[in-house]
């Protein structure tokens, strides 16, 4: 069984963060691993507080995977401060996994901050290099480019700007714009297009994190980056589709909608 490990922040609600990633890795049939940089008070509302995990417990926490089992991807999510961010930079440039997923968390959706202002450029000094894929969404790149981006021709000179600081795949999400949202892939010598209906709802806490959680286990199950991509889209395409509506606010999508449909579970 291929082993996916996630750095990232515990969503106690279960929608978002180390949460939902291992859900997604149980549902592509991968092991999953994790090492939590935060803990969150966070709901279907937003984030309420944050506190971060010192950096010798997170080295701590990635020596003892690393050093026990053999790892077929990372996928990184919130890192909120400077020390983490230099604590698994130098863990993974160590034991250099084959695969890197970056979702680059800089804020939730009730606008909470979770990555504080002075990590921003270590962020992009020290993980875009290393990672295969790098996955932000609008408003994030616009924070990491200084560009606004209101259009499709926007989203690739974002997209070609990211990718010259060092990361070999940007994927730029296209959700915050209106009508049917198109993610652009540039690898530095084409883009491609990932568009798909919009799906009217409001439940749609932690489709970041799962997409990149599912682009990171279908790298470690051995596909290239655009068919990753491309069956990573159609998971979290079927799990917003189906998405939960709990909690007064964004709810979460469903991770096993599919297989509990297979299984029979749900009509």
């Amino acid at each position: 069984m291929k082993k996916v490990l996630t750095i990232a922040g515990s969503d106690g609600s279960g929608g978002a963060g180390i949460q939902a990633d291992l859900k997604t890795f149980a549902a592509h049939g991968v092991f999953g691993l994790s090492v939590i940089t935060a803990v969150t008070a966070q709901n279907t509302l937003g984030v309420q507080a944050v506190q971060d995990i010192d950096r010798e417990m997170v080295s701590k926490q990635i020596e003892a995977v690393f050093d026990d089992i053999e790892v077929d991807a990372v996928k990184i999510g919130m890192v909120s401060q400077t020390a983490t961010i230099e604590t698994i930079a130098g863990a993974l440039k160590k034991y250099t996994p084959e695969h890197i997923v970056l979702d680059p968390v800089m804020a939730a959706k009730n606008g909470c901050h979770l990555l504080k202002k002075e990590a921003e450029t270590l962020l992009i000094k020290e993980l875009f290099p290393l990672a295969e894929i790098v996955t932000p969404n609008i408003p994030e790149a616009e924070a990491i480019t200084g560009l606004g981006i209101d259009n499709l021709q926007q989203m690739e000179e974002a997209a070609a700007a990211i990718f010259r600081l060092g990361a070999r795949n940007v994927l730029l999400k296209g959700g915050h714009l209106e009508g049917n949202p198109t993610d652009i892939l540039y690898n530095g010598r084409e883009f491609l297009y990932f568009t798909q209906a919009r799906i009217e709802t409001k439940n749609t806490h932690g489709t970041g994190c799962t997409l990149s959680s599912a682009i990171a286990a279908n790298l470690a199950l051995g596909r290239e980056v655009e068919e990753a991509i491309t069956l990573a889209k159609d998971y979290i395409t079927v799990a917003i589709e189906h998405s939960l509506p709990l909690g007064r606010g964004a709810g979460p999508t469903h991770h096993f909608y599919a297989l509990y449909k297979k299984a029979g579970l749900i009509p």
